[in-house]
């Protein structure tokens, strides 16, 4: 249930066309629904603007598709299932029909564009390219369509600067980065928006899974980046999702 769908409801019963009964029934599933001992947050879109979406790691087969099955029947807005294993996608698929998939990434619904905001993910590498697949679904999920250039990375900052106008044009940009993440500090100096940083696990040794460029990150002098969690690409999106129309 969104604002706009609580609206409706309530215009529903004061026209007549939807009876108290069956409002009743609707409204006894806020703010959240019980499902196996999952509690599934449909207040969640009223309060951040965002519906809930499924974290797949840990979660059972059966329990992915039974929370999936009262977003899709109950919810507003796009269902997004996220880092599913084989087992957890095949059978959500069976059970619930077609999906957008990128990197283990489930969306039902959505897709739409509702977002004005140009928003460009941007990758150091094309090992990179997992995370911004992620990020890229679910900016789309969120309204948005996002433009993606992959691997422009400071190795060679030649192919970046060749795309200076896609970075300057934007309204918003999440960068993402492995090895020493240094990516992230050449974009937040070249643009004066929003700029979500994602650290990702790809690199060798000292790059300890991404430690080292989530602290680079961190400790950026182009002021005000915001950082997210390693190969966060999902919460770097939900990020741009609240700072951009």
């Amino acid at each position: 249930m969104n604002e706009q769908g609580l609206r409706e409801l309530i215009e529903s019963i004061r026209s007549g066309t939807t009876n108290p009964d069956d409002a009743v029934a609707q409204l006894r599933r806020l703010p959240f629904a019980d499902v196996d001992g999952a509690l599934v947050d449909h207040h969640r879109a009223l309060r951040q603007g965002m519906p809930e979406a499924v974290y797949g790691p840990g979660k059972t087969v059966e329990h992915c598709v039974k929370i999936v099955a009262e977003l899709l029947e109950h919810g507003s807005g796009p269902v997004l299932l996220t880092r599913t294993d084989s087992a957890q996608r095949a059978a959500c698929l069976e059970a619930h029909g077609p999906a957008i998939e990128a990197n283990g990434t489930l969306l039902w619904r959505g897709a739409e564009q509702t977002r004005t905001s140009d928003v460009l993910v941007i990758t150091a590498g094309t090992s990179d390219l997992a995370v911004a697949h992620e990020a890229e679904l679910t900016l789309r999920a969120y309204g948005f369509a996002p433009r993606l250039i992959a691997d422009v990375g400071v190795a060679g900052l030649h192919r970046l600067l060749a795309r200076l106008d896609d970075v300057t044009s934007a309204d918003a940009v999440i960068c993402i980065a492995g090895m020493e993440g240094a990516l992230a500090s050449v974009i937040g100096g070249l643009t004066s928006v929003p700029v979500v940083a994602v650290p990702t696990s790809v690199g060798y040794g000292a790059g300890l899974e991404g430690v080292t460029a989530l602290l680079a990150m961190h400790a950026t002098c182009a002021s005000g980046i915001t950082v997210v969690g390693i190969d966060n690409g999902f919460g770097a999106a939900c990020a741009i999702a609240r700072m951009c129309p």
